[in-house]
């Protein structure tokens, strides 16, 4: 094995086998410690406690394998810090059910840490303040760079994180972006970005078996937030100021799927006049549920939306724009048809059996109660 196939070979597996392992103690400690989801409200679609406490798995495999091969690489270990302050935060709200405020606030902080660290987005402070103002004021720059990069990182985080509602479905995303990220950075040699993007995929796919439909553990805020703020801070790591643009707008198209969801959820909410923070059943995957499809179809069905949203940012790497376009389209229909089907016409051929399969957790749900009366 050559030394190339070692550095992007080396983090996934290593993140995997440690989150792998790591994944069977979690479900064990969960309990002891408190870390557990009952299912209060009916925005759940499980039906028992279930440990919360995933995070940690998620957590130990991405550092160590971080640690083993890229920690040394610029500004890495700057956003270990913030991956470690963010996964704290999550489980505190895991285990204490922050208010979104004091929540928010805590990304931020988060944000600010990782920017202070030298992490920072300036492909707009260039592109606005020289190109169109022609200077280039340092307090003013600083300002456009820091309101840039926590937006950025911020939005990314709570994306995945709001995402995170069926079983799988935020690991499997974060996997397929991760790893469509990674492509891109090597097929443009950057190789910074391709391990630690590695690592991040590595740390989902171990955890993925145990968080798979029907879940034995959930990843909880600790492990969604830490790997959407993981994605999104190390798609800029390592890289010059003339590709920045480049690493950023992948993860934009590769999130395509949980950054629609939540720009939705926001618009949603807001013509409500409810709090953007306030939790609802209403996100893509509550509404593939409803159209007739249980989770492990509604979930593989994201994926395959993810899949395709990850083909089109590589595409786009290359400068393919046409067909992006028209991978676009066929995005768009698959999401019209999500969007537009309330579930309450579904057609049955005549004769046809209802296996259990083709019901929702809810149906299932609700015609137990009814044999059980």
């Amino acid at each position: 094995m050559t030394a190339t196939s070692i550095a992007v070979w080396g983090p996934l597996i290593v993140a995997a086998l440690v989150s792998a392992a790591a994944t069977p103690f979690a479900i064990w400690f969960a309990p002891k410690i408190g870390v557990m989801d009952i299912p209060k409200d009916s925005r759940r679609v499980h039906n028992k406690p279930m440990p919360r406490f995933g995070g940690a798995a998620i957590y130990l495999g991405m550092m160590v394998s971080l640690s083993v091969f890229a920690v040394h690489a610029r500004g890495v270990s700057a956003i270990m810090i913030g991956c470690t302050m963010m996964f704290v935060l999550g489980l505190i709200d895991d285990l204490k059910n922050l208010k979104p405020l004091i929540k928010f606030g805590g990304q931020i902080l988060t944000a600010t840490v990782v920017f202070a660290l030298g992490i920072r987005i300036t492909f707009v402070r260039i592109t606005i303040v020289e190109h169109i103002l022609g200077s280039d004021p340092v307090m003013f720059g600083n300002i456009i760079d820091y309101v840039v990069t926590v937006l950025w990182l911020v939005a990314i985080t709570n994306s995945v994180n709001l995402i995170d509602g069926l079983d799988g479905l935020a690991a499997g995303i974060s996997a397929i972006s991760a790893l469509c990220i990674a492509y891109v950075a090597y097929i443009h040699g950057y190789m910074v970005p391709t391990m630690v993007m590695m690592a991040v995929a590595g740390s989902a796919l171990g955890f993925l078996p145990f968080n798979f439909h029907p879940a034995k553990i959930f990843m909880g805020d600790s492990g969604s937030q830490l790997l959407g703020f993981a994605i999104a801070a190390f798609s800029v790591a390592g890289t010059v100021k003339s590709a920045t643009i480049m690493v950023v707008l992948m993860p934009a198209l590769v999130l395509g799927l949980p950054i629609f969801d939540t720009i939705m959820a926001i618009i949603r909410r807001t013509s409500r006049h409810q709090s953007i923070g306030t939790a609802d059943k209403e996100h893509l995957h509550h509404k593939i549920m409803r159209a007739g499809f249980g989770q492990r179809r509604a979930v593989l069905l994201m994926y395959s939306v993810s899949g395709i949203m990850g083909v089109v940012a590589v595409l786009y790497s290359r400068g393919l724009y046409v067909e992006c376009l028209g991978l676009l389209a066929v995005v768009a229909m698959i999401i019209g048809v999500i969007l537009t089907d309330t579930g309450k016409n579904n057609i049955r051929l005549k004769g046809q059996r209802i296996l259990k399969e083709d019901l929702g957790d809810e149906e299932q749900a609700r015609r137990k109660r009814r044999k059980s009366k």
